[in-house]
């Protein structure tokens, strides 16, 4: 398998692609020419090339200080990461992302958008209780936020992950609620794919009935979103085999094989296991077991040889490997366990770093008040010691006032008693000199 070709299959590893019908929404609504290279980079997601191209929208990022184009091309090295299986560097995208969209209330959308697509490359490389924590933190999220669309990937991830565990009915059900949230979150474009992935666990519980009326409605949407062609006839053919109603069955395999997107939209295990069914069903019994050996996983490979050897005849080998394949659901019972272990000391963890969070909050709170209150009881002292100072001043000022007043009343009567004094003693004067002259009159007059 050239290289190329190996990131063409992984980009549609899952029954579900991230661009449902080839759309790319701008969400982080970003100028024109910066969103055609980032829609031509989705494109191509899983391609190495680009690396170049992201790390150029980057730089553009850095350079006009954009934390939108920043997210754009982490958003762009995120897929590649994860088919070189760099996936400590994935994470570290992410966790950037994050950082960046922090405080940003509009870029909200691109960051549900970006965990979702995280999380199915979680569950993929088979850390599934990383991807369920992200999805409840999400959920949490979307719930707070009053945001249908979080809410609509959280449960989609989670209905994923349970299928992932071979617990189809609590899928359906994540599956059902998410569709629920695709009205309210105005992303009716993710309604097929919800409606595709229903039908495939309802498959696996025997309910065909409503398995096939969800695939017609999935095919409703064809006319808008021509990639669901594939999704709904690899479902159908799924659906007429678990039938055995083979004369359907041929129809969709032989349609499959002519139709070009088959092996662009497909991953090589989904075509493998088509084969082998194929093969099985048309009694060839040997070529079905050697394809069957190239299955991905020992459970899948057990279980679909098991089968062959029933339908040969052949008991001894029919045994060995249904033994082999309990043998491997028990193992996988035993890490699911692990997992919801893990997930539950984890959400343990997050609630106690919650809960000491929320105390650390009350208790900033409390000093904050205590401080504010200490600093208002020294201000309000301050003002009535200022007040009281005020006050002496005030009676100090007074009472100097009363003294200068009394003193100086008193030099005023001391001038109206001197200045009395003197009028008297002018008046005797006046008598004494008028009757001076008086006398000297009367001499002169004799």
């Amino acid at each position: 398998m050239t290289q190329s070709r190996k990131y063409i299959l992984l980009a549609a590893f899952l029954l579900v692609p991230l661009l449902a019908g080839a759309q790319i929404v701008n969400r982080l609504k970003v100028d024109d020419a910066v969103f055609q290279r980032y829609a031509y980079g989705r494109m191509q997601m899983y391609n190495p090339a680009n690396l170049e191209l992201a790390d150029s929208i980057y730089q553009a990022g850095v350079q006009r200080e954009s934390f939108r184009y920043k997210c754009l091309g982490l958003s762009l090295e995120m897929p590649v990461r994860f088919a070189q299986g760099d996936y400590e560097r994935m994470d570290e995208t992410v966790a950037e992302i994050k950082e960046l969209v922090r405080g940003h209330a509009d870029a909200r959308p691109f960051y549900f958008s970006v965990i979702h697509e995280y999380c199915q490359y979680l569950i993929h490389i088979g850390r599934a209780s990383d991807a369920m924590l992200e999805a409840r933190d999400m959920g949490r999220r979307a719930d707070k936020l009053k945001m249908p669309l979080g809410a609509m990937y959280s449960h989609r991830i989670i209905g994923l992950i349970q299928s992932y565990r071979t617990n189809s009915y609590l899928a359906i059900r994540n599956f059902e609620t998410a569709a629920g949230y695709c009205k309210e979150a105005r992303a009716e474009q993710e309604l097929p794919n919800l409606l595709i992935l229903i039908a495939q666990e309802q498959i696996k519980t025997g309910d065909f009935a409503e398995a096939e009326a969800n695939c017609v409605k999935a095919e409703a949407y064809q006319e808008f979103f021509p990639s669901l062609r594939i999704k709904t006839r690899m479902t159908r053919a799924y659906l007429y085999n678990a039938k055995g109603d083979w004369q359907n069955f041929w129809a969709c395999y032989d349609a499959l094989m002519e139709d070009p997107l088959y092996e662009v939209q497909t991953e090589g295990d989904q075509r493998c296991e088509m084969d082998v069914v194929y093969l099985r069903s048309k009694g060839l019994f040997t070529e079905a077991l050697a394809r069957a050996d190239s299955l991905g996983t020992a459970r899948d490979r057990h279980a679909y040889k098991h089968g062959i050897y029933a339908d040969m005849g052949s008991f001894a080998p029919a045994y060995g490997e249904l033994a082999s394949l309990m043998s491997e659901k028990d193992s996988i019972y035993i890490k699911v366990q692990n997992e919801d272990m893990a997930i539950l000391d984890a959400e343990m963890n997050n609630a106690r770093l919650r809960a000491e969070a929320a105390r650390l909050k009350a208790q900033n709170q409390m000093t904050i008040l205590i401080g504010f209150l200490v600093m208002f009881a020294i201000a309000f002292f301050a003002i009535l010691l200022s007040q009281w100072q005020l006050r002496q001043n005030l009676d100090e000022m007074r009472a100097k006032n009363s003294q200068a007043l009394a003193a100086r009343r008193a030099f005023q009567k001391a001038m109206e008693a001197k200045e009395s004094e003197n009028n008297y003693k002018i008046k005797i004067l006046q008598n004494r000199t008028t009757n001076k002259l008086t006398g000297y009159e009367d001499i002169l007059n004799l």
